[in-house]
């Protein structure tokens, strides 16, 4: 396993330097002067000629990759053009916002696709069964920005429940933390939850069907630890592998809700870095996004040993 572990922590320098080089390459060919952006079209060209050239950016793009780069080696991820500060500390600012989006909305994905997932299977050609199943496609069918503005007129604007924007850290005020994060973690979370759903479901009829439940139910086992033990258990593994792939998606993909909602989290900063062409915010971003990523990818490998024992890493 220590073995393993290296080999993969060895993987993450040819992928960060792959992510770094792409997201360079296509965020400086995508077009647009941030210059001139931050200036205005009042600006005179000696103006932002000179605004250029304090900020590197009149230089190859070769040379501009290789300084960024041995910044990014040394910890800095530049200044952002827009806002004056360290691209670093914006990160930190607003990462922990989503981390809260994204962990919500995960252990909505969870606690509601996994139990659904097994019921669905154990009542297989049930009324249940299919309620499940169309329940799980309309969530996977309704985007996730219309299901947000849905819930905001419900439960903001009609029955004036819960708050329709804003964030309060859960660690400051636990209470109103929660109330304001309830909204956009259904939101988020309801289409990860179908999918949890339709993996747990199908992974455990395929596990149902295998030989050895059979030979465990032929020596008289009981039902629930058949179920527990052999079955549930080793369905755990794919629907691991999508809630993985989940957590990624929802800590890089969340940039709609977060507008929606008005949260300050990482992707309304990507969303703000796109629309005022600050190149450095996006980098820095795609970064910590792939590194985020890659981790959360390694961490679920990590887990199919402990859900399944015969799987062994050398």
């Amino acid at each position: 396993m220590k073995r393993y572990v290296v080999k993969r922590i060895a993987q993450y320098v040819p992928v960060m330097f792959g992510v770094t080089l792409i997201a360079f390459l296509l965020i400086n060919v995508a077009g647009g002067d941030p210059v001139r952006t931050m200036l205005g079209t009042e600006a005179s060209e000696e103006q932002v000629q000179m605004i250029r050239e304090d900020l590197g950016l009149d230089q190859p793009l070769y040379v501009r990759y290789f300084d960024w780069l041995g910044d990014v080696l040394s910890g800095d991820l530049g200044t952002s053009i827009m806002y004056g500060q360290p691209v670093s500390d914006l990160i930190v600012q607003t990462l922990p916002v989503t981390f809260w989006l994204a962990g919500g909305a995960l252990l909505v994905s969870i606690f509601i696709g996994i139990p659904a997932g097994i019921v669905s299977a154990t009542r297989r050609n049930t009324k249940f069964d299919s309620g499940a199943t169309i329940a799980a496609y309309s969530g996977i069918a309704i985007p996730n920005f219309f299901l947000g503005i849905l819930l905001i007129l419900v439960f903001a604007e009609y029955l004036r429940v819960l708050p329709a924007s804003g964030f309060v850290s859960p660690l400051a005020d636990p209470i109103q933390g929660i109330r304001h994060l309830i909204l956009p973690w259904i939101a988020l979370g309801t289409a990860q939850a179908a999918i949890v759903m339709r993996y747990m479901r199908s992974s455990l009829l395929e596990v149902m069907d295998q030989q050895y439940v059979e030979v465990a139910r032929s020596k008289g086992l009981v039902p629930a630890l058949i179920q527990n033990k052999h079955s549930i258990m080793n369905a755990l593994i794919p629907t691991v592998t999508i809630i993985g792939i989940n957590l990624g998606y929802l800590l890089g993909g969340s940039i709609v809700i977060e507008e929606i909602f008005a949260l300050p989290g990482f992707g309304r900063l990507a969303l703000n870095g796109v629309l005022n062409r600050d190149f450095l915010i996006l980098q820095g971003v795609l970064l910590v996004t792939a590194f985020l990523f890659t981790t959360v990818n390694f961490v679920v490998d990590i887990l199919y040993t402990y859900l399944d024992p015969r799987i062994r890493y050398e």
